[in-house]
């Protein structure tokens, strides 16, 4: 699945269209995560303004409208010449002035919609910081793991908590600061939560400088793929050794997710418990 770098870096690719008007509309394929809607003709004419990101999403503003785009699991946008052979799963093409933008998504699990009150409140509202904002601090993150009992990793991929950090770049972080990925969240030490928020902060950064990951298909709007995959240390390296101590990456599913580790490295330390208080009994 595209995660932030790659959606940032996708919304990089995707700024020629901006102060384009939009010439003509085609729906190949409605049925998205969502169906997209019926009335996407009323773009012809607008001027595309504005291209932004909140978490996976792009906020594309036009004139009159805007809309909220999401890549899915396997979704992408491409920038095309009119006249270039159409693909098999391109569901969606928005004719501009220079050039042809098709959304292309083999397993139809992003989405195209209207960003209107109910998306927004539905969709966008409900997230987390950005990762890469102020907002996103040592003390909030401790504010919000101080109770938590998940592991680490699945807190740090809640949206609701961050946006953002997705799979590939939770399992580089906690690898880097030698954390277990299912650690309890609220046993992490204040030291510990600021480390992570920095190496959140700096993985994310390198990520999107270069290009996000391409790990299957993904590449960005002009075609490009991105090469954070060739530093990655632990995410897709289950069995192979660590590169710091040659001890064996191992494998566990945290919320439905690969998360790769290192025992050695990444040891999963015992929570303490309190000591139970000696009831004495009356003495007959």
């Amino acid at each position: 699945m595209p995660e932030l770098p790659e959606v940032e870096t996708t919304k990089t690719s995707l700024l020629p269209l901006v102060e384009q008007k939009v010439l003509r509309v085609e729906v190949r394929q409605p049925s998205l995560r969502w169906p997209i809607p019926n009335d996407l003709a009323k773009l012809q004419g607008q001027r595309l303004i504005g291209l932004n990101r909140r978490s996976k999403y792009i906020l594309a503003e036009f004139e009159n409208d805007s809309m909220l785009w999401h890549l899915g699991m396997s979704g992408s946008f491409r920038l095309c010449e009119p006249h270039e052979e159409l693909r098999k799963h391109d569901h969606l093409i928005i004719q501009f002035e220079d050039f042809e933008l098709r959304y292309h998504d083999p397993r139809r699990f992003g989405c195209i919609l209207w960003l209107d009150e109910y998306s927004q409140t539905k969709l966008i509202d409900t997230l987390g910081p950005e990762p890469l904002s102020e907002a996103f601090d040592a003390a909030y993150l401790a504010q919000k793991l101080k109770n938590k009992n998940t592991a680490i990793k699945v807190a740090i991929m809640d949206n609701h908590v961050v946006v953002g950090v997705g799979n590939i770049y939770a399992t580089e972080s906690l690898f880097n600061l030698g954390i277990h990925p299912a650690q309890p969240a609220k046993d992490l030490s204040p030291s510990q939560v600021e480390k992570l928020v920095l190496e959140i902060k700096r993985i994310l950064k390198q990520a999107i400088e270069l290009g996000g990951s391409t790990l299957k298909d993904y590449t960005n709007a002009m075609g490009e793929n991105g090469y954070f995959q060739q530093t990655l240390l632990a995410y897709g390296r289950a069995g192979e050794m660590c590169v710091n101590c040659e001890t064996p990456l191992e494998n566990l599913k945290l919320g439905q997710r690969a998360s790769v580790f290192c025992p050695q490295c990444q040891p999963l330390k015992a929570v303490k418990l309190a000591a139970k208080p000696v009831i004495q009994g009356n003495k007959t």
